[in-house]
């Protein structure tokens, strides 16, 4: 069965997914999507821990923990029904591809509401963890890149210069039409070279 991978890269509250196969070297973008992470798409959800820096410590711990398992069964509800139409064409999805940030540990929940920076850095860590386990819920490996470094990695791997390289993701998208931003090319990117395997000196993030 051929075999493909899925690319994610997130934003507060949902993510471009799309799903990428390799053929003699030749990558091929199967799907396009995105996808919600709050069932509520409004700032209170999307900002989690906006909204949870407002609250009491005990309510705020709460509101988060809601967050977090509504984001994981929506990136999971999204995964599966992927898995199950690239499965109908005869396609298997056996590994996903995530772009990180910074990739620091995030420290308790009382230091983060006390730090507008770290607020901002665990809205977003909050939906990346969700589409992470989501992905191993799907039995899917997971390669994470830090989204700084997606081009150099990409350079490296593919010996292609990034001019070059942005054009042939915008080519790969045409068939698709709008939305083909950033978001898609850079979750395409993320895919392809999962597809190939990283450059050792590329795997740093476990």
């Amino acid at each position: 069965m051929k075999q493909a991978t899925v690319g994610f890269r997130a934003h507060s509250g949902w993510a471009a997914m799309v799903a990428v196969s390799v053929e003699k070297g030749a990558p091929t973008v199967l799907a396009r999507e995105r996808i919600e992470l709050v069932e509520t798409f409004t700032y209170r959800f999307r900002q989690p821990y906006h909204t949870a820096e407002k609250l009491p410590l005990g309510e705020a711990r709460k509101f988060v923990a809601l967050v977090e398992v509504e984001a994981a069964r929506l990136a999971h509800r999204a995964i599966h029904k992927l898995q199950s139409e690239l499965e109908r064409q005869g396609i298997q999805a056996t590994s996903c591809s995530l772009l990180m940030a910074s990739g620091k540990t995030l420290p308790n929940l009382e230091k983060i509401l006390a730090s507008h920076a770290l607020i901002h850095t665990a809205d977003g860590e909050l939906f990346r963890e969700a589409l992470s386990s989501a992905a191993k819920r799907s039995g899917l490996a997971t390669v994470k890149i830090r989204e700084r470094r997606l081009l150099e990695i990409a350079e490296q791997a593919l010996r292609t210069g990034p001019a070059a390289l942005l054009r042939r993701l915008g080519e790969l998208g045409r068939p698709f039409g709008a939305p083909w931003s950033q978001d898609e090319k850079f979750a395409t990117l993320a895919a392809w070279l999962a597809l190939r395997g990283l450059p050792t000196s590329a795997q740093e993030i476990p």
